[in-house]
């Protein structure tokens, strides 16, 4: 394990001997630096209930995110945490300008599906009971604490009840059919429910249960096996192995979404940002502006400068 991310081990697990303890995680990469930049500033304004913010990158990437790294947020190198067959190359079908991910055990992979790899398999190296995922174009906009993911010991599940049972969209449909023959799960063959946000929390033990069971299920990796169709969501995943698997087992079930997230759709100018903004909801604390649809990230601080 890297040496700079070691020690942080040792802190977490000091932590959660004296209680339940949550950390933070996000996976990134160079192109949205600046967004995580944003994320970490605002996160560190109004986020408690935490003592640890995970940055998962490319090994490529470490000397560029370390820029961020703090007493209290570490830059984990996913070569510290995913197979040792598993490696990164930069795609001469794209002109070099992207990265794939190449085994002799999985079908070529993109940035995207490793950045959900990586979110499956920090649980396995660091000791907080409870992690929450935020994803680098996120920033937050109200004071939060995240007790709100814990209720009497347990954690929250997003999930979206009866979310896909008018017909769900086909990739998700895919995805949640794909979810359930990797754990085994014969019916249903598409699960009515999505589980599918931003600034949502797993448990880590259940993580690694998850893990343990795909493993021996299809008696190989759990990476291996998850990778055999790249046509996978880690929330359907997640998601499906508590409901379904451990039936619920040391959870909760929640709808509301803590982030307002602007998915799809042209950049946001100034008056459609504040209409945004001003349309969140009470419980929501943060927004999300996917960064390939080119919201302006100057005018997003400059904005959100204005807000405060």
């Amino acid at each position: 394990m890297n040496s700079r991310f070691e020690p942080q081990a040792a802190v977490a697990g000091a932590q959660a001997a004296m209680g339940t303890s949550a950390a933070i995680v996000t996976a990134s990469y160079a192109p949205d630096f600046d967004r995580c930049r944003l994320l970490c500033e605002t996160l560190d304004r109004y986020v408690s209930g935490t003592k640890h913010h995970y940055l998962l990158v490319e090994h490529s990437d470490i000397q560029l995110f370390r820029r961020l790294e703090g007493p209290h947020r570490t830059v984990v190198d996913e070569k510290d945490i995913l197979p040792r067959w598993l490696h990164v190359f930069s795609d001469p079908l794209s002109l070099f300008s992207r990265r794939i991910w190449l085994s002799l055990k999985a079908p070529p992979l993109r940035g995207w599906h490793v950045q959900q790899l990586r979110r499956i398999a920090i649980a396995a190296h660091i000791s907080e009971d409870v992690l929450v995922y935020c994803d680098s174009d996120v920033a937050f906009l109200k004071p939060f604490d995240l007790g709100a993911f814990q209720r009497d010991g347990k954690v929250r599940l997003f999930r979206r009840d009866n979310a896909f049972s008018s017909g769900a969209p086909d990739k998700h449909g895919l995805w949640s059919c794909n979810a359930g023959s990797l754990l085994g799960i014969a019916q249903p063959a598409v699960s009515p429910h999505d589980y599918i946000s931003t600034l949502i929390a797993w448990r880590r033990a259940s993580v690694t249960d998850m893990c343990a069971h795909i493993e021996k299920l299809h008696g190989r990796h759990w990476v291996e096996a998850l990778a055999a169709d790249r046509r996978f969501s880690e929330c359907l995943v997640y998601g499906r192995f508590v409901d379904e698997v451990i039936g619920g087992k040391d959870h909760f079930h929640g709808a509301e979404e803590f982030c307002r997230v602007h998915w799809t759709g042209e950049a946001l100018s100034d008056e459609a940002f504040r209409s945004f903004v001003a349309a969140m909801t009470p419980e929501q604390v943060a927004i999300g502006m996917q960064s390939f649809i080119g919201t302006d990230l100057g005018r997003i601080r400059r904005l959100l400068g204005q807000i405060d």
